[in-house]
């Protein structure tokens, strides 16, 4: 990782043919090399939109988009750029473009032009890391949800990108599927140092990122660490937007006299809080 693995945004406005409103409006904001970033909007909010200019599908009305040191602008450099950073869509079937698992996560390093003797140990790395290797020879259309999306970030990775951006990644998954997916990323954000930027409406997957980016009207109406983010309720609540059932329950139980502090996500968080109050010399660590 270095400096130019970042992902900058300035001032950029995003308009939509003949839309009466900019889908963006002076969004300046950046994502540093191997953050984990959650994006928060409810439907229409523009979050689909920033993926998308991110991953250079769209170039910005106004302001700049620069990704690994590329300015999305620059039409010559858009494969560079969706090279080093991979997008995961909404539905993992719009994505997997093979008949065979192995034959999918060969087709972007086909695009690249890499000799087929480097591809071969990429792809195996590739479908090894997210656990998918067994089902190398198996059709797309067998898999899973999740396993489908697995598969889908291992033709990511066997590009070797700096960044993978996540739009609404879990959103068509069943419990069990989204867990897969989100760890498989974690895990990658974690080990490999690869940066991500996760689009999501899902607030417990939100609350998992090293900083939230909330976006409402086009416009990013709140920044910050999880905690702190998630710890202004009633401003999400204006927004339409939730926060964690713990963080909310906590705000409950301070409106009604409980003297809790704030930051508490999650049940663990809950239990050692409510523990130190009602058992001071037996709290929770």
């Amino acid at each position: 990782m270095n400096g130019t693995d970042r992902i900058t945004l300035t001032d950029v406005t995003f308009r939509y043919d003949e839309a009466p409103e900019p889908a963006l409006s002076g969004i300046s904001a950046a994502v540093h090399p191997g953050e984990f970033v959650a994006v928060l909007g409810h439907n229409g909010s523009g979050k689909s939109t920033l993926a998308k200019l991110i991953n250079a599908l769209y170039l910005p009305t106004e302001g700049n988009v620069v990704v690994c040191g590329y300015d999305t602008r620059k039409e010559e450099l858009v494969w560079e750029i969706r090279r080093r950073a991979g997008m995961i869509f909404q539905n993992p079937d719009n994505q997997i473009v093979a008949t065979v698992v192995r034959e999918d996560v060969a087709f972007g390093l086909e695009n690249l032009g890499v000799p087929t003797d480097e591809m071969i140990p990429r792809i195996e790395s590739a479908l090894s890391t997210v656990r998918m290797n067994r089902f190398e020879n198996s059709a797309p259309h067998t898999l899973s949800g999740g396993q489908k999306q697995r598969v889908a970030i291992a033709g990511i990775l066997a590009m070797e990108p700096s960044v993978i951006i996540a739009d609404e990644a879990t959103a068509m998954l069943d419990p069990s599927g989204r867990k897969e997916v989100l760890e498989t990323v974690r895990m990658l954000n974690r080990q490999k140092g690869i940066t991500v930027v996760w689009i999501t409406h899902f607030m417990e997957e939100a609350a998992l990122a090293d900083r939230v980016l909330v976006i409402t009207g086009g416009k990013i109406q709140a920044e910050g660490a999880p905690r702190e983010v998630f710890d202004r309720v009633e401003e999400m609540r204006k927004m339409h937007l939730d926060v964690p059932h713990m963080t909310a329950l906590a705000d409950q139980l301070r409106s009604e006299g409980m003297p809790l502090p704030s930051g508490i996500m999650t049940v663990d968080d809950m239990v050692r809080e409510v523990s130190r109050l009602l058992c001071p010399s037996k709290s929770v660590t």
